[in-house]
């Protein structure tokens, strides 16, 4: 086990990543704000690489407290534009399982991130895989509120140059300030959410 700098984690590096988006792919501006999105994803060593083990505890015990940094962060970077959607990933290394990675996607790392962004009724959507440095994640994207939302269901691409290593597990969490530019297939619009259930 590499030494511990975060809780009962070692983290060997953070990652941003900002996207600020004016217009959409045939050229026509903004109907509104800009897209914003910001990416954020630590690389954290996994101890359960080249093992296999039925208690995942280990990963998941501490997990609250790097949800709560991921909050921080997304606090931090974003400033006063108001976080509607998000989305988690995990980018687990080759000798690790995508299980492990798992582990990191789960409520308890998720809620605290849902309070920071000042609350999310919907669940998270989530992915994940195993790859290698460099290998291209796409994170998903939709409303904090109310899943129903289509125009907000939208993703983002990154890679990243050195990480996930073999032995780690590359944590990333998505967040945008609005929803797609010109979204028109109709459903539910974001200024009729209730957000009462997560769906509306």
């Amino acid at each position: 086990m590499k030494e511990a700098n975060f809780s009962s984690y070692h983290i060997r590096k953070w990652f941003y990543h900002y996207e600020e988006t004016l217009a959409n792919e045939t050229g026509k501006l903004a109907d509104g704000e800009p897209v914003k999105k910001y990416v954020i994803a630590a690389a954290i060593h996994n101890p359960l690489a080249n093992t296999y083990s039925e208690d995942l505890s280990v990963l998941v015990e501490n997990s609250p407290e790097l949800g709560k940094e991921f909050g921080r962060r997304i606090n931090e970077i974003a400033g006063d534009n108001e976080i509607v959607s998000y989305g988690k990933a995990v980018f687990v290394g080759a000798f690790g399982e995508y299980e492990h990675g798992n582990a990191f996607l789960t409520n308890p790392a998720a809620d605290p991130v849902r309070v920071a962004v000042g609350g999310g009724k919907s669940w998270v959507p989530s992915t994940g895989k195993v790859g290698a440095p460099g290998a291209t994640i796409d994170v998903p994207l939709a409303h904090k509120d109310a899943l129903y939302v289509r125009s907000h269901y939208d993703s983002i691409a990154v890679s990243f140059n050195d990480a996930p290593r073999n032995d780690e597990i590359l944590i990333i969490w998505s967040f945008a300030t609005r929803g797609r530019l010109h979204a028109r297939l109709g459903g539910l619009q974001a200024k009729d959410v209730k957000g009462e259930n997560g769906l509306v």
